[in-house]
């Protein structure tokens, strides 16, 4: 079946479509990785996105129940230059198109993803609607209304508190989109883990006895999610603080920074970044449209820079026991170069209660 995928500028691409054939609205983005597009997926820092992938043939290694950073599909749509219909692989339980058709997704091949690509980065991020109905002015109109949603971070968030025991620190994690893989990371280091709701009081917090807390990744405008940034401010000087991606700008707004939206974002698992205290270049997985601005207050030591760019990769302030990066170092999916960071945000925890 044809589909069209409108941009908010006018442009229309033709495609077919596969997956749940539905009218989506979403904000157009695109990932560079060369895999992992079932850890893309279930991301749930891609909530209200619509995503399109660079490499050209996806789908054809399937998907699996492995392979997931969360219980859901989190995507709103999705576009490919060619969608394998026949998976080979040993770990495939079934294939793409179905995966998507249960979970309710729309997709859409045969898209010309490199000139999408190419657009996006000259015009910047955008609204778009993907179709299989005619592009007439009821569609245009309704994408011309269409917004982001700003409540994005309530709906991939956790209701209630989490607890996973284990023998070493306890960490406490405000899930603002929790990616398993940060979860899985955490409890391989032998991490106690209490996971809280977004919007849970610093009291509450608090009150568990825990060793440090971590905000989390998630999607959408850091500056939208007031209450973890007022809970963030109160923390701090309480307790060490760590933050990944959206966390990352979380800490930073609560320390007096400021944060801006990106032309078109860092997402994909090859952006390379220097460590600042040793010279030293990572290799990446990012998933983010807004950085941190290098103006940040309070004595605030960036540690981390993309070489590409050079926007704000990670930061600390040991004074005060916090410390954050933008991209991910959990590996899921994508290079395995940052691993360490939170074996050390561990070790730092650890060295602290030594003092």
């Amino acid at each position: 079946m044809d589909a069209y995928i409108l941009l908010e500028d006018g442009t229309v691409f033709k495609g077919k479509a596969f997956g749940a054939n539905k009218t989506v609205f979403g904000e157009i983005v695109f990932n560079t990785s060369m895999s992992g597009y079932q850890e893309i997926l279930t991301d749930p820092s891609y909530a209200g996105q619509i995503v399109v992938m660079t490499y050209p043939l996806i789908g054809n290694y399937g998907v699996n129940k492995e392979d997931v950073e969360s219980n859901k599909i989190q995507v709103r749509g999705f576009v490919v230059k060619e969608y394998s219909k026949h998976d080979s692989n040993w770990k495939s339980e079934e294939n793409l198109s179905d995966y998507l058709k249960k979970e309710g997704i729309f997709a859409i091949s045969n898209v010309d993803t490199r000139m999408l690509t190419k657009k996006i980065r000259n015009q910047g991020t955008m609204n778009c609607v993907l179709t299989t109905e005619k592009i007439d002015d009821n569609i245009k109109k309704q994408l011309k209304e269409y917004s982001f949603p700003k409540n994005i971070v309530s709906n991939v968030s956790i209701k209630d508190i989490k607890n996973i025991k284990g023998k070493g620190k306890h960490i406490g994690i405000i899930d603002l989109g929790l990616k398993k893989g940060i979860e899985k990371q955490l409890k391989n280091l032998g991490c106690s883990l209490t996971i809280f709701p977004w919007d849970t009081s610093y009291e509450k917090i608090l009150s568990y006895n825990l060793d440090a807390v971590l905000f989390s990744n998630g999607p959408g405008d850091p500056k939208d999610v007031k209450v973890a940034i007022n809970t963030a401010e109160k923390l701090i000087g309480k307790i060490p603080l760590f933050g990944i991606c959206l966390g990352h700008q979380i800490l930073a707004l609560a320390l007096g920074g400021d944060t801006y939206k990106m032309k078109f974002g860092h997402r994909g698992g090859n952006h390379p970044v220097l460590d600042l205290r040793t010279n030293k270049i990572m290799i990446t997985a990012q998933n983010h449209g807004y950085a941190v601005k290098d103006s940040i207050t309070k004595e605030i030591e960036i540690t981390h820079i993309n070489i590409n760019d050079s926007t704000v990769e990670g930061f600390c302030n040991k004074g005060l026991n916090i410390n954050a990066v933008q991209f991910h170092p959990e590996a899921g999916p994508g290079p395995n170069d940052a691993s360490i960071i939170l074996k050390h945000w561990v070790d730092l925890v650890e060295e602290g209660d030594n003092a």
